[in-house]
């Protein structure tokens, strides 16, 4: 992340029509990525999970989608300072910008779902189902620049943008790469947080188990802390 941000701040030049708001590029595709794989792995794990019925797949579909909504909330805050300083504008009901709210929308509704739900084999399933049937959005998204006239510039990283000089190139692809690790990271340390919250639910199962094997009433107190 070091890098990326040298490389955006410091080794990429300044555009010539956009000035030094053109630098929110940066962080604003790596923030398109992150949501893209994040969501991605969600559609995933969510059908292995209705396939399976394996408890892991269902935490990989969860946490991936307590990333992504967060890449994808620094996706749509970066476009709206980068719109107020183009556009004259915080935000503007682009299809591009649109879809990606209802994005955001549809996985905040998902969360909600696994949080008010309780830790249930129904409220899994139909996690599953959302999160399957959200990720649609993703590719009306991309392609929501090139199906409608929109302001949201063009693609630049799959059709090689000639815009972009080959420092500015460089500069893309190392906050790809530094997205790319972050998200990891961040699934890595999600995943193990939500591990250990099983293995604390499992210990509390055991305690007030034993509890009652030995015709013990656990003190309100006690309930109230578990």
């Amino acid at each position: 992340m070091l890098a990326m941000l040298y490389a955006a701040l410091l080794y990429a030049p300044t555009e010539a029509t956009q000035g030094h708001a053109q630098r929110i590029f940066y962080l604003h595709i790596g923030s398109v990525l992150g949501t893209y794989l994040a969501f991605f792995v969600t559609f995933v794990a969510s059908i292995a999970f209705l396939w399976r019925r394996s408890e892991e797949w269902d935490r990989l579909a969860r946490c991936s989608a307590e990333v992504g909504l967060l890449f994808t909330t620094t996706l749509l805050v970066s476009g709206s300072i980068w719109g107020k300083a183009i556009w004259g504008t915080w935000w503007s009901w682009d299809a591009r910008l649109t879809s990606t709210l209802i994005l955001w929308f549809i996985y905040a509704g998902y969360l909600m779902l696994r949080a008010y739900g309780g830790d249930t084999a129904q409220t899994a399933r139909s996690a599953a189902v959302v999160g399957i049937i959200g990720f649609i959005d993703i590719p009306i998204i991309n392609r929501s620049v090139v199906w409608w006239r929109t302001l949201h510039p063009d693609p630049v990283v799959v059709t090689a943008d000639p815009q972009l000089t080959a420092t500015m190139q460089q500069a893309m692809w190392v906050t790809l790469l530094a997205f790319l690790l972050l998200y990891a990271y961040l699934l890595v340390q999600r995943l193990r947080v939500e591990r250990l919250r099983v293995a604390v639910a499992e210990l509390q199962q055991r305690a007030l188990f034993l509890d009652d094997e030995l015709g013990a009433t656990p003190s309100a107190q006690y309930k109230a802390e578990v």
